[in-house]
């Protein structure tokens, strides 16, 4: 009688909890109202489930209860109550499949005039490309990815020369312009999620996956990274910034092309040591830029802007000068010692002894003796 009772409870505990929840849905900010709905049909198909079977789990306990010299019926099968059970559950998979299938047609089926933009993932940060005047993305092969040119564009494609690169966490679109996206990573497994447009998707190495989406509402929306990616995976966060369509056509023409931003690589080599230009594109490839900042800015882990001669506080209250060994200890142990006011979840990451100096190097560029900023102080 008592577990018959608690299994009521629950029942009604669960539904009243449903309907006064606060855990709702953030407000819609895409064409996909079908999501919604697809996911409204799964919540009262299995929602109707759990009542049904657990109230005729509450009956049958109290039905069927203990009673001073019962005997139970032996029936070892029964065709029409398995026939039942076999259409009800039939009948409740279709319901369940159809309507994700068919949405789900439209969600990989972008409109002819879609706007193209490639997502790239890596630990933890986001890159974007969009098409230049042309409207064409470039050539891309894993033969020319580099801390330089992470898409990989092909440098002969002409067509790649004026795709606009966006190294930042932040996308700008146009508002009501139907939006393609291509998803590759070149490390892990990640998932472009943005919870107010209900698009997302996984980004698997060696494939592009892809879906589309129209933006309804004009915003500033957080870009998540829905795959657990590594120890900063709750940091891999972005924006997607909906506006009209004059500011993000002013947007996009601040963004460099690829043709500027090799030629402006290239231009810079010189002032940098060959020493340290390899530790540049070590902080790229190992994803050390996508926690330590070089500008000041807040970031995971300690700004490497003043790093190197600094005297840093531990969270112990301890103090350690930063100094060439620091730096290489650090990184060869870096749960050693934790600075104050970070977590401790820097991974260990394996490079040889010559990595680990030219990676050194560079952070030392960025030391706050002198004037002007790290490049500017080697052409002096």
């Amino acid at each position: 009688m008592a577990v018959a009772v608690v299994v009521v409870m629950l029942v009604v505990a669960t539904v009243l909890f449903h309907f006064v929840s606060p855990w709702r849905a953030t407000p819609l900010a895409s064409n996909w109202q079908q999501m919604d709905d697809t996911l409204a049909i799964t919540l009262v198909i299995t929602g109707i489930f759990f009542v049904v079977i657990s109230l005729f789990i509450a009956y049958t306990v109290f039905r069927f209860r203990h009673r001073e010299g019962s005997k139970a019926a032996y029936q070892p099968e029964n065709k029409k109550l398995e026939r039942w059970l076999i259409g009800g559950t039939s009948v409740g998979i279709m319901a369940l499949l159809a309507p994700g299938l068919l949405v789900y047609g439209d969600y990989i089926t972008p409109p002819p005039d879609a706007l193209t933009v490639e997502v790239l993932g890596q630990q933890w940060q986001w890159r974007y490309r969009l098409p230049g005047t042309d409207g064409k993305l470039g050539k891309t092969d894993v033969r020319y990815v580099s801390a330089a040119n992470p898409f990989g564009i092909d440098p002969a494609d002409p067509a790649g020369g004026n795709n606009v690169l966006v190294n930042s966490n932040e996308l700008h679109l146009p508002l009501h312009k139907p939006v393609r996206m291509l998803l590759r990573s070149i490390d892990v497994l990640h998932d472009f999620y943005v919870p107010e447009f209900r698009a997302r998707m996984n980004m698997v190495p060696g494939m592009v996956t892809t879906f589309w989406f129209t933006p309804t509402r004009v915003g500033r929306f957080e870009v998540l990274c829905a795959q657990l990616c590594g120890v900063a995976h709750y940091n891999m966060r972005g924006y997607v910034v909906v506006e009209d369509e004059p500011s993000y056509h002013a947007w996009l023409k601040g963004q460099p092309t690829f043709m500027t931003t090799m030629a402006a690589t290239q231009a810079g080599q010189p002032a940098l040591s060959e020493r340290a230009i390899q530790g540049r594109s070590l902080a790229q490839s190992k994803g050390c830029v996508a926690c330590h900042t070089t500008d000041g800015g807040s970031g995971v882990g300690p700004t490497w802007k003043g790093l190197f001669d600094k005297t840093e506080t531990m969270a112990d209250g301890s103090t350690a000068h930063v100094d060439e060994a620091y730096l290489k200890d650090f990184i060869r142990n870096p749960q050693s010692r934790v600075v104050k006011g970070f977590a401790p979840i820097m991974p260990k990451i394996e490079m040889s002894d010559d990595e680990l100096a030219a990676l050194v190097e560079y952070i030392k560029t960025f030391r706050a003796t002198g004037p002007g900023t790290p490049r500017q102080r080697a052409e002096k």
